[in-house]
């Protein structure tokens, strides 16, 4: 009996669903328009649910910003969050003194850990066009001895993430952007240091995928203890070994065999996420990430106690000067520009 690559396909509904080691991925695409004076959008607010905005009036969300878009200060512990930006751009500030700004192909790779305060805001920089914004927020679940490592984050820039490009029979080209994981002979910047990625043998893989109308490209195999999906979020259709799939659909792949893939009459866009199972209880309450309820229960009493470390910045909602281009200040005062 012959097996087919594909174990099932479901909608994407929001956040994306993932399997072990991944937690979920949240994708947000918002056509902003011109900013103002503030980073903000220069359009009426009016309508919007302030502080809870996650209703696409107009194409766009505030989000929990009340004058820029985004997610000002708050806490996480015991995961790790993977940043892809493919459009506009994020500010970064932590309670470690860190900060940066990214985006238009960056990643940021943050582990919490033991506990981190950080906001993420959307700063609409362009006053006389529009400001487009995409964005994958990826949790990446630490198993049980690294859920207190060190606060830690790391700048994966454009220009340095490796890119495989390949050509079919037809000269239809697919592009795979490796943020991490093994494919052709790249060499793809070390993840974070204590992440259940770090190790090799756990197989993560974290890509993105584009491929050209009726382009044809093959996942490689890999363990068959890997759990491998396919997020299709923009496009028309595909098939995978003769199996036509729409868009916006998650499709979990078996992961020891090779997966051929069809692009139809459009462009066609992915995520792919793969990686060996931590395989240990999951309890997560917002944004804390433990084995068990009393983790949670001590997670949030650290917290109130100690605002994992306090916020060092003048505002919740922080962000950096409009001139102010690319870069990473690290808690240890190194600094990365772009």
């Amino acid at each position: 009996m012959t097996v087919k690559a594909v174990k099932s396909v479901k909608p994407l509904g929001f956040p994306w669903e993932t399997s072990d080691p991944f937690l979920f991925c949240a994708y947000h695409e918002d056509h902003y328009p011109s900013g103002n004076d503030q980073m903000g959008p220069d359009a009426s607010l009016d309508g919007r649910i302030i502080g809870q905005d996650f209703v696409a009036k107009d194409g766009w969300r505030m989000y929990h910003g009340d004058i820029v878009p985004g997610f000002p200060s708050h806490p996480h512990r015991g995961f790790e969050t993977v940043t892809i930006v493919q459009k506009g751009l994020v500010d970064h500030a932590d309670s470690m003194g860190a900060a940066g700004r990214f985006g238009n192909g960056d990643v940021q790779w943050m582990t919490a850990g033991k506990g981190v305060q950080h906001s993420e805001m959307f700063p609409l920089l362009n006053k006389d066009k529009d400001n487009p914004f995409l964005l994958f927020q990826i949790w990446l679940n630490l198993p049980r001895e690294r859920k207190f490592a060190e606060p830690h984050f790391s700048m994966l820039w454009n220009e340095e993430i490796p890119r495989e490009i390949v050509e079919d029979e037809n000269g239809n080209e697919t592009e795979i952007k490796i943020v991490t994981g093994a494919l052709g002979n790249h060499n793809v910047q070390a993840p974070a240091p204590e992440s259940w990625a770090a190790n090799p043998e756990n197989e993560v893989a974290i890509w993105t995928i584009r491929m050209a109308p009726r382009a044809r490209w093959e996942i490689p195999s890999a363990s068959k203890e890997v759990n491998r999906t396919l997020f299709f979020f923009k496009g028309l259709d595909i098939k995978i070994d003769g199996e036509t799939i729409n868009a916006d659909h998650s499709i979990s792949l078996h992961p020891d065999h090779k997966a051929l893939i069809e692009s139809g009459e459009e462009e066609s866009h992915f995520l792919f996420l793969q990686g060996k199972p931590i395989g240990e209880p999951v309890v997560q309450y917002g944004p804390f990430v433990m084995n068990t309820d009393g983790e949670i229960r001590a997670a949030m009493a650290d917290y109130q106690k100690t605002q994992f470390g306090g916020w060092p910045w003048p505002r919740h909602d922080q962000v950096h000067p409009r001139e102010r281009g690319r870069f990473a200040k690290h808690a240890d005062g190194k600094e990365e520009v772009r």
